[in-house]
């Protein structure tokens, strides 16, 4: 009797079969989409090393969160740049903030979008680092109930979700005591558990103006060259009351996804970042690559590797694509 014959081509032959037996399938609503929000009117601001993102003012945050609902998008994570900054970063707690207006906005236009609003310091404090400075380092526990008081104020105007991204110690456990006691306990936590000291974050400081002035953030943020802390991370926020959590950056940390995503059973959002982001668009604009195809290939490819969600500015672009429609 003949032996088998064993040909992966059969199901490759077409499109049609390649679909009807792919393991992986990207879909709109696994998309977050950033949303970067500053002072100002009518304002759509490109970001030089993003092309495609911008910068918003709250009117026009809020058309960016329209039109990303209809693409099929279910979330927007906002960020705010302030007109002001202090050693505290205390605008990002003001209630009437750039963020916490957007938040209203948002939610007040498109009801059913979630509404994610990251908690850090970073874009509000004069010198650039997520926490307060005592003797030129970030002081972790002086920073904590900054960051509980900066999240109340985002869940106070209507965030579904609170994203701590400061990386400080025992900060979860600290907003779910603060929204808890102000009322919120429905306001869940998405805690960016797993957050690495990446090379690949420059462009996002373009964006949010938020280059520290000295030194930079690897006393606080984590060593790339470490999977096993990062499991450590994911597992320690879970038990401090985080919802759901992130993993930063995504295509470069695929081995950490996948870990993480086997550690802990709540769900996982990969953030795929501004670098990773940035050097993609590069490649196409020079004709080196198939900007769409490798975007998709790239996406997937996190999708594959364990994420439930992915942050990406790739968010309208791709739902588009997926839909079958033009951003």
């Amino acid at each position: 009797m003949r032996p088998a014959s064993i040909r992966g081509r059969r199901l490759r032959r077409t499109e049609s079969l390649r679909r009807l037996v792919r393991e992986t399938e990207l879909v709109p609503h696994d998309f977050i989409h950033p949303l970067f929000v500053e002072e100002g009117s009518g304002l759509r601001r490109p970001v030089p090393s993003m092309p495609g993102v911008f910068n918003f003012s709250v009117d026009t945050a809020v058309e960016e969160a329209r039109r990303a609902r209809a693409l099929g998008i279910d979330a927007v994570l906002v960020f705010g740049i302030p007109p002001t900054k202090d050693p505290e970063g205390s605008p990002g707690w003001d209630p009437e903030g750039v963020v916490p207006r957007a938040i209203r906005a948002i939610k007040e236009a498109v009801p059913d979008l979630v509404v994610i609003a990251d908690v850090c310091l970073c874009e509000y404090t004069d010198h650039g680092h997520c926490g307060v400075l005592v003797d030129g380092e970030v002081d972790n526990d002086r920073t904590v109930p900054l960051l509980a008081r900066t999240a109340v104020a985002y869940a106070r105007a209507g965030a579904d979700a609170v994203a701590p991204s400061d990386m400080m110690d025992g900060r979860v456990a600290a907003i779910r005591a603060a929204l808890d006691e102000s009322g919120f306990g429905m306001t869940s936590i998405l805690s960016y558990a797993v957050k690495y000291a990446s090379a690949f974050y420059g462009p996002f400081r373009d964006a949010a103006q938020s280059t520290p002035r000295a030194g930079d953030r690897r006393g606080y943020q984590m060593d790339p060259a470490n999977l096993r802390e990062g499991i450590r991370m994911a597992r320690r926020d879970v038990a401090e009351g985080a919802d759901w959590i992130i993993v930063k950056p995504a295509s470069t940390y695929l081995d950490v996804l996948r870990e993480v995503r086997r550690a802990v059973d709540v769900p996982v959002v990969a953030y795929h970042v501004s670098g990773e982001y940035a050097m993609l668009e590069a490649a196409a604009a020079n004709g080196w690559i198939d900007g769409e195809r490798a975007m998709l290939e790239v996406l997937t490819s996190i999708k594959r590797a364990g994420a439930d969600r992915i942050v990406t500015y790739y968010a309208p672009k791709a739902a588009a694509l997926l839909g079958g429609v033009r951003s």
